[in-house]
């Protein structure tokens, strides 16, 4: 049975909600957002997003800023410690690579000099620190060239360095780049840039054939807050001892888990309307993945989802989308 338009619609309307959230323009590709591509074509790539997600558990790329120097004394620290101190490659963003404590001290002048004057110690973010990272056993190679050109894309016109760490337990690039552009303009990352590089980089590691994906916490049912810089490197070093509570609680997660629920629960009654086998398939997936994750879910909302919210063709016999 073909997809009628109104549920590649409703697919698209949802999809995005889930997936992309808010008005912004997505750098790589395939751009569902965009107002030029057909209906069927946002409704496949919602389809292999779902896919990713629920059935593949694609592995989940990460982007983090951790930090960054308001003088220029942070600034060479933190160039000092990402290179081990000249002892591995550094690579700026014309390509060249530099090694070296001179070469390093080079470069922290160059960057004090490079635009505006950079002191020692000033009263505003000059440099953003940030680390990409995917998990145990992905190709260090390849996160470091998706990272290159993530950095190529995202960082266009600010000096920036990048430098692999590989020698931990989950490959990571870190990148530093200077917070005011060749032509004045500052960075200033927001929420919603994160969620953009998160999705760059990974639309660069699928184009080297590692499956990965860029879903929200909120979209996966998870509510998870990020480890500090100081305990990422703890636990690499097993030195971490203790562990902390990771979940958000605050009304505003609560609030996009909702959100998130209330979107995979239409999605799925879409996807059984449709007949077509792989989408009921699907749907059974995404009632499944949804009970895994009632527990982070909002409780309330669990509560009011039923076999009602998904025809009994996509249960299966699986007490799923319900409690």
């Amino acid at each position: 049975m073909a997809q009628t338009p109104n549920i590649d619609g409703v697919l698209a309307q949802w999809g995005d909600r889930l997936f992309y959230p808010g008005n912004r323009v997505v750098k790589v590709q395939p751009q569902p957002r965009l107002d030029n591509g057909s209906m069927r074509q946002r409704a496949t790539a919602i389809r292999q997003r779902i896919e990713a997600t629920v059935v593949r558990r694609a592995p989940q790329v990460m982007v983090k800023v951790t930090g960054g120097g308001r003088g220029m004394q942070a600034i060479a620290a933190h160039l000092r410690y990402i290179s081990k101190n000249g002892r591995l490659d550094i690579e700026n963003e014309q390509g060249e690579t530099i090694r070296g404590k001179s070469a390093v001290h080079e470069l922290a002048d160059d960057w004090r000099f490079g635009g505006s004057l950079i002191d020692d110690v000033g009263y505003r973010r000059e440099a953003f620190n940030l680390m990409l990272s995917m998990p145990r056993g992905t190709d260090p190679l390849i996160v470091q060239k998706a990272a290159r050109e993530f950095a190529q894309t995202e960082l266009a016109d600010h000096k920036y360095v990048m430098v692999l760490h590989d020698h931990q337990a989950n490959p990571h690039v870190h990148i530093s780049v200077r917070a005011e552009s060749i032509y004045g303009r500052r960075l200033n990352p927001r929420k919603a840039d994160l969620h953009r590089w998160r999705e760059t980089f990974a639309e660069r590691l699928r184009g080297y054939g590692i499956d990965a994906e860029a879903t929200r916490q909120a979209a996966r049912g998870q509510s998870r807050s990020p480890d500090a810089l100081w305990r990422l490197k703890a636990r690499d070093d097993g030195r971490l001892k203790k562990a902390r509570p990771m979940n958000k609680a605050g009304a505003q997660a609560r609030a996009s888990r909702a959100d998130a629920l209330g979107a995979w629960v239409q999605i799925g009654k879409a996807l059984a309307r449709t007949g077509d086998a792989k989408d009921v398939q699907l749907a059974t997936s995404i009632a499944a993945f949804i009970q895994e994750q009632s527990a982070t879910w909002a409780p309330s909302k669990i509560d009011r989802v039923s076999e009602r919210d998904i025809p009994p063709s996509a249960q299966g016999g699986n007490p799923t989308m319900r409690r």
